[in-house]
């Protein structure tokens, strides 16, 4: 199916089905997916090794500058965004300079729209980095991936491309104490002839065990919008999300769903 690439470092604002009104940063190349996940379900498409040498990332003058012209545009035009967030093609905590473009960002939004929040969506897999984990706990929305709690369905669903322990991953997760946002994706198909699902029983109750440890600020619970690399890939109806919400609700932490 076909997917898409965001084709600048800054672009946007983008009305956010969970963030509100976001202009995004993209500190990947805009010709190619470059990311340690390889996401059945992820709309920049396949991981393209071929691709991937023949690209490089955006420095850290150039984010700045195209975040500083994009902010003056609209603060110029009296476009407020909502939020101002780190997403675009792949994963952006393995850029080499992703603490000193966060301070970036921080200077930049206080002197144009104070008001407007910091976000970061990774999938989990740099919190080994000391570097990187202080440059999330900088953030205002710090939104960190688990799709799963068991290690085969996250193999299956997130295809890390280097080795990955859900359990060190959990304790990763869980060292930010409380300072964080768990987002996950919930869907249901079939990869090289096997099942993928993960809003099973085994599969909510794993997940509802880690969240509890993990004890974030907030959960948010989505699942697919736009076309995936994988076909056949299912859709989970808002009615079922709403179900699973009820679960964290039960812990007292927040949850937000989004069909």
């Amino acid at each position: 199916m076909d997917t898409f690439l965001f084709d600048k470092i800054v672009f946007g604002p983008v009305k956010s089905r969970r963030l509100g009104v976001s202009l995004g940063i993209n500190l990947l190349p805009t010709g190619c997916k470059v990311c340690n996940f390889n996401c059945i379900y992820c709309e920049c498409g396949w991981n393209d090794k071929a691709e991937m040498k023949y690209h490089s990332l955006p420095t850290r003058t150039e984010v700045f500058e195209a975040l500083e012209t994009k902010l003056r545009e609209m603060f110029q035009k009296k476009e407020i965004p909502d939020v101002i967030t780190f997403a675009g093609n792949g994963e952006p905590t393995i850029h080499p300079f992703f603490n000193e473009i966060i301070d970036d960002t921080i200077l930049l939004r206080n002197k144009f729209f104070p008001d407007a929040q910091i976000s970061v969506l990774s999938n989990s897999t740099m919190l080994h980095n000391s570097r990187v984990v202080d440059a999330l706990c900088k953030v205002d929305q710090n939104i960190l991936k688990l799709d799963s709690a068991i290690q085969s369905t996250l193999e299956s669903l997130n295809q890390p491309t280097g080795k990955l322990d859900i359990d060190n991953l959990i304790s990763n997760l869980k060292n930010f104490n409380g300072k964080l946002i768990v987002q996950t994706l919930f869907t249901r198909g079939e990869y090289q002839g096997e099942q993928v699902n993960n809003t099973s029983e085994e599969e909510l109750s794993a997940w509802e065990t880690a969240i509890k440890e993990i004890a974030p600020q907030k959960v948010m619970i989505y699942t697919i919008e736009r076309n995936t690399p994988l076909s056949g890939l299912q859709k989970i109806p808002l009615s079922e999300l709403n179900i699973i919400a009820q679960r964290i609700s039960l812990l007292g932490i927040e949850v937000q769903v989004s069909g």
